[in-house]
């Protein structure tokens, strides 16, 4: 899982480690504290998550206005929701590169199915979502039962769903369902609704892969596929559950975007979120070779790329700056990873 190694059990060391009687180094509280923190995985990125509201702070002046924490919320939620779906596939050795075109499908089949099949919102949402985990499952099943590398699977259904989007829509934006307004505040369109609901995603989602048997199996399936199959896991049905997940919550997280910006575009979303959503999950700490990962740091991951995106907008800098730094950013973040497990498997953090 996603634990820190424990510290090595027995008799404790002495407080003093070197030099003549009373010079030694003492535990403090303060100390111990600060051994914790930095044992903990998601230390490093909070770190970084509040060097930089400090920073856009003092530049801006008001990057912690009301108004501005709302717009880095309105950026950070969809990134975080479907970045858990990410997190628990690859964590099980696996990716999807087709949910951010779920992302853009979901609320579309929304649409059709209040519009021109008179389906009242609620269920329209639902049908919404059970569609776009039939896509997860259809990529599941290519990926387990034939074996196809789900980069390939994904990338093909990428520009399948692609295809139905831009054919059924044709290529135009449309309103939300006028049906849809009462529910819309709870569902994006109030200020703190959208991160409401990525919070409790995250939090549930955590809780999954930290606190239960299918978290368990999904580490242990991404850690030692061999060794899963031995211990009597079924490791498909784990791989194809984690794929309809990461499918549905981008399905989900489309909508509630729709819902916030009050329209429905077929070009939203696309690679563009799905690659944010990834790279969250990799600044998170989650390892792109399974078997490790955290849904709370997929979510500061998500919260750095958002306060850097609204920060580089109120210091006037420039798209193609903000995604050179995100290269940087996903680059340092692995070489750390790599480098923060090797020192916690020494026992030396």
């Amino acid at each position: 899982m996603t634990q820190t190694s424990a510290e090595p059990s027995g008799t404790p060391e002495p407080a003093a480690a070197s030099g003549p009687a009373g010079t030694g180094r003492q535990s403090t509280p303060l100390r111990s504290v600060g051994e914790a923190f930095l044992r903990w995985r998601e230390a490093s990125i909070i770190a970084v998550a509040i060097v930089l509201v400090v920073y856009f702070q003092a530049t801006t002046g008001i990057f912690l206005t009301e108004d501005n924490l709302i717009n880095v919320s309105q950026y950070v939620a969809a990134t975080a929701i479907i970045a858990v779906g990410q997190v628990l596939l690859l964590v099980s050795g696996e990716i999807d590169l087709s949910v951010g075109h779920v992302y853009t499908l979901a609320p579309f089949l929304m649409h059709y199915a209040v519009d021109f099949y008179s389906i009242p919102v609620i269920p329209a949402i639902i049908l919404a979502l059970l569609l776009s985990g039939c896509v997860g499952l259809v990529n599941g099943l290519i990926t387990v039962k034939l074996r196809v590398p789900s980069f390939v699977t994904t990338l093909g259904m990428l520009f399948i769903i692609s295809g139905i989007t831009l054919t059924t829509s044709h290529a135009y934006p449309v309103p939300i369902p006028e049906a849809a307004t009462g529910v819309q505040p709870w569902l994006g369109a109030a200020g703190w609704s959208e991160i409401t609901w990525a919070v409790l995603i995250v939090a549930f989602f955590h809780v999954v892969l930290t606190r239960t048997r299918w978290g368990l199996h999904t580490v242990a399936v991404g850690g030692n596929l061999l060794g899963a199959r031995e211990a009597g896991i079924k490791v498909g049905r784990v791989k194809i559950g984690n794929f309809m997940i990461c499918s549905t919550l981008g399905g989900f997280a489309g909508i509630i975007e729709a819902f916030r910006i009050d329209s429905i575009d077929p070009t939203a979303g696309g690679e563009t979120i799905m690659f944010a959503a990834v790279a969250a999950a990799v600044i998170g700490g989650t390892a792109l070779a399974g078997g490790s990962g955290t849904i709370i740091g997929a979510l500061l991951g998500a919260i750095v790329l958002g306060v850097l995106r609204d920060g580089f907008n109120l210091i006037g800098i420039d798209a193609y700056t903000f995604d050179l730094i995100i290269g940087a950013a996903i680059l340092i973040a692995m070489i750390s990873n790599v480098y923060l497990a090797g020192l916690r498997r020494a026992g030396r953090t």
